[in-house]
């Protein structure tokens, strides 16, 4: 029997770097490897995205699981793996770690244009 394993991805995280002269908030991009990501094949319907697609002419083609006990942020990020770099798309979709068997617990969607 094998044990799932996911793998290394790239997120460029945007970091806040303080305040502007008008109070705006100032960010950074930083960069740093997540390990044990699961990439798997995004699926419209299963994920209610139908509607959003057709409208951003955007296309969600993989659906990250993301280790529990991750701490950053994954929302409005850049994510490279297979050699190319992808754009998360809406919002995380986080569970209850007690409740889920296994070593992830949100799952984040990510788009190329095209």
């Amino acid at each position: 029997m094998s044990k799932i394993k996911g793998i290394t991805v790239i997120l460029h995280e945007k970091v806040s770097a303080g305040k502007d002269a008008f109070n705006h908030e100032i960010f950074e991009e930083t960069t740093v490897e997540v390990e044990n990501v699961l990439v798997a094949p995004a699926n419209e319907l299963d994920n209610g995205l139908v509607d959003a697609t057709m409208l951003s002419g955007k296309k969600a083609l993989y659906q990250l699981g993301i280790p529990k006990g991750d701490t950053h942020n994954w929302e409005d990020c850049t994510v490279e793996f297979f050699g190319h770099k992808w754009k998360s798309t809406g919002f995380s979709a986080v569970g209850i770690d007690h409740l889920i068997p296994l070593d992830w617990n949100r799952k984040v969607l990510v788009e190329r244009y095209g």
